[in-house]
């Protein structure tokens, strides 16, 4: 008897999206699915490394770029709106292929609003934003978002329902669509005992310019710091960069296991406060410096938040400098609620007729 085929799709924003789907592409192997990986850019490429046996497809990319002033961020997604819906309208049209010719019985998107296929109704949207902050505009991101929400069957929002949850107003709105389950945080990582090798773990993530503009200013910073330093940089590629004059330990990209073995033997994590990244170090239980990328809301929201509940403190990129770092002892750090994804009962929803 043949696997049933399940199309995971991911967008690629960062590495977060991909990240986080790790462990729902392997919990559908070790439930006799057949997952079909679909993305683009250097998502699509870190999934090639972790999944090298599976079948890969590239999807149109929404070629989604940061402004260099975050000021003006909004306005830029705005300004490339046009070719966004574009490529969504192409991944619907690229999709209804993909399901015929790959015989899909059913779908997993993280956040790619073009692939769902109405002939299968068993359409899964992955977000943990629910509520969209853009500003004085939220209202109707949100509203948008929701909309495009409730075009498909069911909608995974990686956090706890209960009030003491991850993604406060993010995740959890007052009202929220009918087809939401709330199936706990997920992470590919583990937490080990291992030997403290590093006081500092950089780990940089996020599309550019805003991930090299961080890079350059932590480099300049840490590169005389008297301290253990392993800095991954987030980037998808086989040229190094050489730092001289510093004993920083620099690698492109850790996966696997190796990133896993890093941040559990690393004191502190300074790092974006994408969602991913909290649900890995609140897995890991570690403790944090968050500089949210200037003028992405949910992440100036999420950092904001975790301070006033003395979790971990934040500044904003232009405003760094190394006296921040002492703060970090004075926060409780990240840890994890205990409700752990049964995936078993939510792959169940591709089981039934």
């Amino acid at each position: 008897m043949s696997k049933k085929r399940i199309l995971v799709a991911i967008l690629n924003w960062g590495l977060g999206h991909a990240t986080r789907c790790i462990p729902i592409i392997k919990e559908l192997q070790l439930n006799d699915f057949e997952p079909i990986i679909a993305s683009d850019g250097q998502a699509l490429e870190l999934l090639k490394k972790e999944f090298p046996g599976l079948n890969h497809i590239e999807l149109p990319s929404y070629n989604i770029q940061y402004s260099k002033n975050g000021r003006y961020l909004k306005w830029k997604m705005i300004k490339d709106s046009p070719k966004i819906l574009k490529a969504i309208r192409e991944e619907n049209e690229l999709t209804s292929k993909i399901v015929e010719s790959y015989n899909i019985q059913g779908i997993i998107s993280d956040n790619r609003f073009g692939v769902r296929s109405k002939k299968l109704k068993k359409n899964v949207f992955i977000t943990h934003q629910l509520n969209v902050l853009s500003g004085s505009t939220s209202f109707l991101s949100s509203y948008i978002h929701q909309q495009y929400i409730g075009k498909f069957d069911q909608c995974w929002v990686p956090d706890v329902e209960k009030e003491s949850n991850l993604s406060g107003i993010l995740g959890h709105p007052k009202m929220k669509p009918k087809n939401v389950k709330y199936i706990g945080l997920l992470s590919r990582l583990e937490k080990r005992r291992t030997p403290e090798l590093y006081d500092f773990l950089v780990l940089l993530s996020g599309p550019e310019p805003q991930r090299s503009i961080l890079e350059s200013i932590l480099l300049k910073k840490l590169k005389k710091y008297e301290a253990r330093i392993l800095f991954i940089r987030g980037v998808i590629s086989e040229e190094k960069l050489n730092l001289p004059d510093t004993t920083i330990e620099i690698k492109n990209y850790l996966y696997g296991k190796a990133l896993e073995e890093a941040i559990n033997s690393s004191k502190y994590i300074i790092s974006r406060s994408g969602y991913t990244t909290l649900m890995d170090l609140a897995k890991l239980h570690k403790k944090a410096f968050f500089i949210p990328t200037p003028g992405q809301k949910e992440q100036e929201y999420l950092a904001k938040r975790l301070e006033k509940l003395g979790i971990a403190p934040f500044c904003k990129q232009e405003k760094f400098d190394l006296t921040q770092l002492k703060r970090i002892e004075d926060y409780k750090g990240l840890s994890d609620f205990g409700n752990h994804t049964v995936f078993r009962d939510l792959f169940s929803f591709f089981e039934r007729e």
